[in-house]
């Protein structure tokens, strides 16, 4: 109908109508508005002046020192905001009727006491009806394979407080170089690849500074759990306690037969907690402000109810826009945006909140377990690196509260830990997504991140680009039967699939603009791995042997194959031709296994070797340490009656003499000082006692043992005292104790190597080391291997080459 068909009864009407539109409403009024509060310094400016102070678009532009064309796009910036539709006027028109009408709406405070007390009352009186129903829904979690639900909250709570990140990881626009920065990529920060800059805040206060927040994190990240702990907090009259907690699994409401509205949804749920009149009580409590909507599991929405929930939550949200919102949803799922609610992220567990954890977890079972779960993460970094996701933490804790342990191999760990977020984390939630990879199974979908594990770890990039991982996905893609081949669409389909394998598993995540990584360096060791053995290219690996960051792919390797003997066997080849051709090396190395033949000592002959070639190589370089539990042997010290009282006290006056001038000299402001000063102080007392307990001449025991009883044994045990002591009275002991001992050997050190020498030499037994750890790993060897690397491990080529034949 036009102005000129109008009734002239309809036109005064629409004219007065119109007017009163027109007019400037209280600038008070329009600073309450929710709307407000999104807009821009300057389009608030703009949006006061011309809605608040009755001004045109010129008269804007020149008190505001503006262009014009600037005032349309402060305009067009404001009616985004409002939601306003349309073209040209028409939206101004629009606006200001809209905001004619909210005002209008404004009812006077006449009664306000009393509506609030009857509005209080009638919160309080739903809160009781609905608390036995959050207790139920929100009070417990059970996940995985836990036999039972477990409490959220409370004393037996298991709970841990969650951080949030106000700034989303994938929108930071920072290059590789700075995500690597201060990073030693041979001795990478297992926690570095996950540590994020940003500033973190309780997830609670994030909720208290948002009245619309939308939680965004990983598979396994703890949104659901976090959502549970806010209504159950809120229930319990600890959070927001003027306000009725609604919680609502979004996979649930899209699935409910007749498709209700959400607003609907909430007034079944209040019916069946007995409240009756629910959907008018339900419009009285979300009109005064009072509501804790809670909506979880977004992503989890089939692809065919998306609209619908994504409207309903919009209406709901704009209807009641000043109750306070939570929605939830994996980070990548995500390719929608509500214009009025802030985006944050959920944050990778701490050390401090895994030890948290653990203790919730473990103390109504066996407190003291909860230690040494800790300790024995602390021992196993890559599974520590893990435990950073709060469900695979869980994943830890039920393996560990089996076995009081984790499993020795850990490539079984490390699978399991796979399948959950590929498969079984949404199986058990009967959650079904639409997978744009559907015609990769679960084989191929490992076959892909094998791949790309290895391509990368082999370039040495733990963050590559966006364009980098699709490339590699494309290239994959390709070979597959029924494949799309044409470019285009194998650009579209592998930028899909990791959008997919980020959404869905968690396993590749964005950590800035366009730059991803696995979600966790184990996981690229541990599919890098699996590559490795699917194709068996062990020469490949060989490569790597000397290289620490490689150690743990190899631990893996060894792990997953059904026997290990040939890779065992070309490591053992490969350690040895390190140093197979350098005739200095071979001299360090027969002396070494010459005076490991001097003396019997209860442990095996390997080890006494490698305790004698920590001995004399610590001379070169301060980094090697010997492993506790492969390396160190059991010193029972008994002298070989067979060899001269000369050759006895020459070799174990040596050992004694360069263990006191190891302790003495170690650099203790580095991260060697424990392990240093543990074992100098554990074989001291031993070589002593068996020099004393031997058959030498009286005056070496006697003069030794006056040098001994000047060493404070007992104080110089702790850490302070030591340092003390070495600093006044260290270097005059260690004199004494040469100028005593030079009357009876010759203690003086005859290695010359250069530092490149010395290099190779320390990663020759590093190497060594490895290879023992591969056979201490729970790993198939056949015991005819086994025994060949024991008895050839830290020998000469020589000797080597002698048991060879034999």
């Amino acid at each position: 109908m036009t102005w000129r068909k109008l009734s002239k009864t309809q036109a005064i009407l629409e004219s007065a109508a119109f007017s009163s539109a027109s007019m400037p409403l209280p600038e008070d009024f329009l600073k309450q508005l929710q709307q407000y509060s999104e807009l821009s310094n300057r389009e608030k400016e703009v949006f006061i002046e011309i809605f608040g102070r009755g001004k045109s678009r010129v008269q804007v532009a020149q008190t505001l020192s503006i262009s014009e064309s600037n005032v349309s796009t402060c305009l067009s910036g404001i009616y985004k905001k409002f939601q306003i539709t349309g073209s040209g006027p028409v939206k101004e028109t629009r606006l200001r009727e809209y905001l004619g009408k909210r005002y209008s709406q404004q009812k006077p405070p006449v009664n306000a006491d009393v509506v609030d007390s009857e509005i209080d009352a009638l919160v309080q009186e739903i809160r009781a009806l609905v608390k036995p129903h959050i207790k139920e829904k929100c009070g417990t979690m059970r996940v995985l394979d836990m036999e039972q639900r477990i409490e959220l909250t409370g004393e037996r709570g298991i709970y841990t407080n969650v951080n949030i990140l106000e700034k989303l990881n994938r929108n930071r626009r920072i290059e590789i170089a700075e995500l690597l920065k201060n990073c030693n990529p041979e001795e990478f920060d297992r926690f570095g690849l996950s540590k994020v800059t940003e500033k973190r805040i309780p997830g609670l206060e994030a909720v208290q500074r948002h009245s619309k927040l939308m939680v965004l994190g990983k598979p396994g990240a703890g949104k659901t759990t976090f959502l549970k702990y806010l209504a159950m907090h809120c229930i319990e009259g600890e959070f927001l306690t003027n306000k009725v907690p609604f919680f609502i699994t979004l996979k649930e409401f899209a699935e409910k037969p007749k498709q209700p509205d959400l607003l609907e949804y909430i007034a079944q749920q209040l019916s069946a907690c007995r409240v009756k009149d629910a959907e008018d009580k339900i419009d009285k409590i979300l009109s005064q402000d009072r509501g804790l909507i809670l909506l979880d599991g977004l992503d989890e929405v089939r692809a065919e109810d998306t609209n619908r929930v994504l409207n309903q939550i919009i209406d709901i949200s704009t209807k009641y826009h000043t109750n306070q919102f939570v929605i939830t949803c994996r980070i990548a799922a995500k390719e929608y945006t509500f214009e009025r609610f802030t985006e944050v992220e959920m944050a990778d567990f701490n050390k401090q909140q895994i030890a948290t954890f653990a203790q919730n977890w473990f103390r109504l079972i066996d407190p003291v377990k909860a230690d040494r779960f800790i300790q024995r993460l602390k021992e196993n970094e890559p599974i520590y690196e893990l435990a950073t996701n709060p469900l695979l933490l869980t994943l830890l804790c039920l393996v560990f509260g089996e076995n009081n342990d984790f499993p020795a191999n850990r490539s079984e760990l490390y699978k399991e830990g796979v399948d959950i977020l590929l498969k079984k984390w949404d199986a058990k939630r009967n959650i079904e997504r639409d997978q744009v990879y559907k015609n990769l199974s679960l084989h191929r979908k490992e076959d892909l991140l094998s791949q790309i594990a290895q391509i990368t770890f082999e370039q040495g990039n733990y963050f590559f680009k966006q364009k980098m991982v699709e490339g590699y996905i494309a290239d994959f893609i390709y070979n597959l039967r029924d494949a799309r081949t044409e470019p285009q669409e194998l650009e579209l389909d592998s930028e899909a699939v990791l959008k997919s394998i980020e959404s869905q598993h968690g396993l590749l995540v964005a950590r800035a603009n366009g730059i991803y990584s696995f979600s966790h360096l184990t996981f690229q060791e541990y599919f890098t791995a699996r590559e490795i053995v699917a194709n068996s290219s062990y020469e490949i690996l060989m490569e790597y042997i000397t290289e620490t960051r490689w150690q743990e792919v190899f631990l893996l390797t060894v792990g997953m194959m059904r026997k290990a003997d040939d890779l065992i066997l070309l490591m053992k080849q490969k350690i040895d031709m390190l140093v197979g051709s350098d005739e200095k090396y071979q001299k360090l190395l027969i002396e070494v296994n010459i005076k490991s033949n001097y003396l019997e000592v209860k442990c095996r002959k390997a080890s006494l070797r490698a305790f004698y070639f920590w001995i004399e190589a610590n001379y070169l370089f301060e980094s090697i340490i010997i492993d506790n539990n492969i390396l160190v042997p059991t010193l029972s010290w008994k002298i070989d009656k067979r060899i001269g009282d000369y050759e006895n006290i020459n070799i174990i006056l040596n050992i004694f003499f360069k263990l006191a001038r190891k302790l003495l000299k170690v650099d203790y402001s580095n991260n060697y000082f424990t392990d240093i000063h543990e074992l100098c102080l554990h074989y001291l007392p031993r070589v002593y006692e068996a020099i004393i307990s031997g058959e030498f001449d009286h005056k070496i025991k006697n003069d030794l043992k006056n040098i001994w009883l000047q060493l404070p044994y007992e104080e110089i045990k702790i850490k302070n005292k030591f340092l003390e002591w070495r600093i006044y009275h260290g270097m005059s002991w260690i004199e004494k104790l040469e100028s005593v001992l030079i009357q009876y050997i010759d203690i003086g050190c005859s290695w010359q190597f250069n530092e490149a020498q010395k290099e190779l030499l320390e990663r020759y037994y590093k190497a060594n080391r490895l290879l023992i750890n591969c056979l201490n790993s729970d790993c198939y060897v056949s015991r005819e291997v086994r025994e060949y690397i024991e008895d050839t491990l830290l020998l000469p080529m020589s000797e080597i080459e002698k048991i060879k034949k034999q």
